[in-house]
């Protein structure tokens, strides 16, 4: 028996950009009651106020913490959505209050990200961004930067991220020397890549160092000072998957040291950062950009759209994606 389309209230949160509305996927939420919200807000209580009314809450990736003392206040709320991984979302939690969580994991890697990083790594090794800024003020070349072709790449993680940053690094002339799990050394070798003989090689070894790891209990801090020190004063250290890979204050402190010379970091260990005397943010050697590895159109309409197709499906009653047991009783 098919069940009616419900009109559903339709919060999304944390649309930093003001880009959602702009979206093509935005369309499908046509019939539906959407209120967009583009400011941060970690006040819970304020939070709690703004979404009370919601059935639907649309969440990007991981900005938004999703748990009891939250879900208590929304007793409106019957179904999450959202695009990839959920570790910020308490399934349980969910389950007590009957909230379906939606979200679609798919195999699709994200190119944006790999680009991005390439755009660091460029960057930063030939000091774009300060070359850039000083020609603003009147100065004529200040600085002289190091070309990619001949020089080491070394890539830690041979997943599907950092497969494609070692291929682009090839198509550059660089000499690539990857690390990782086992699963990455034989992925890597395979496709013809060298191996390093071990962590401490990678990191001694690489003139440019780049970190494509997924954050869990196992690489949680993986990375440390005795690591850094190890790495040429002339290298670069680029990190697009996540700070918390990194010991907390080691880079900093590494900087500071000289090895490496310079850092490219995209990613922090609270996000958003907003406090501009951070003290990542105030060294000159180290080239930081907000997260914007994913932020690119196609890569919005991908995750977005995924999300909206999960509110479409909900509200027919049919819904897909759902990563709890629970959830799924609410009445359509």
């Amino acid at each position: 028996m098919d069940h009616p389309v419900k009109k559903l209230r339709v919060a999304i949160i944390n649309d930093y950009q003001d880009v959602v509305r702009t979206l093509d996927c935005f369309s499908r939420l046509e019939g539906h009651e959407i209120t967009v919200w583009t400011d941060i807000v970690d006040d819970i209580e304020l939070l709690a106020n703004r979404l009370s009314d919601a059935d639907v809450l649309v969440l990007m990736r991981e900005r938004t913490r999703i748990d009891e003392d939250l879900l208590s206040r929304l007793p409106n709320l019957k179904l999450i959505s959202q695009n990839g991984h959920i570790p910020h979302i308490d399934l349980a939690a969910c389950d007590r209050h009957g909230v379906v969580v939606s979200s679609a994991l798919t195999t699709r890697p994200s190119y944006s990200t790999v680009e991005f990083t390439w755009g660091l790594i460029l960057a930063a090794m030939r000091n774009i961004p300060f070359e850039s800024a000083s020609l603003r003020q009147g100065h004529w070349q200040t600085t002289i930067g190091l070309g990619l072709r001949g020089r080491v790449l070394g890539i830690y993680g041979f997943g599907r991220l950092g497969s494609m940053v070692a291929r682009i690094g090839k198509a550059f002339g660089m000499d690539v020397l990857v690390w990782g799990r086992e699963g990455s050394l034989a992925r890597a070798r395979s496709e013809g890549f060298d191996t390093a003989a071990d962590k401490d090689s990678l990191f001694s070894l690489s003139d440019v160092l780049s970190l494509h790891l997924r954050l869990n209990a196992e690489t949680a801090g993986v990375i440390g000072p005795d690591d850094l020190a190890l790495m040429k004063p002339t290298a670069l250290l680029v990190n697009t998957s996540r700070a918390e890979l990194i010991e907390p204050g080691a880079l900093v402190a590494a900087l500071k040291n000289g090895r490496p010379g310079k850092a490219a970091v995209d990613v922090f260990e609270r996000e958003p950062l907003t406090n501009p005397d951070d003290g990542l943010l105030r060294l000159p050697n180290a080239l930081c950009t907000p997260h914007l590895g994913y932020v690119e159109r196609d890569n919005y309409e991908f995750a977005y759209g995924n999300a909206f197709d999960q509110i479409v499906a909900f509200a027919e009653g049919s819904p897909i994606n759902v990563h709890n047991a629970h959830g799924a009783k609410q009445d359509h």
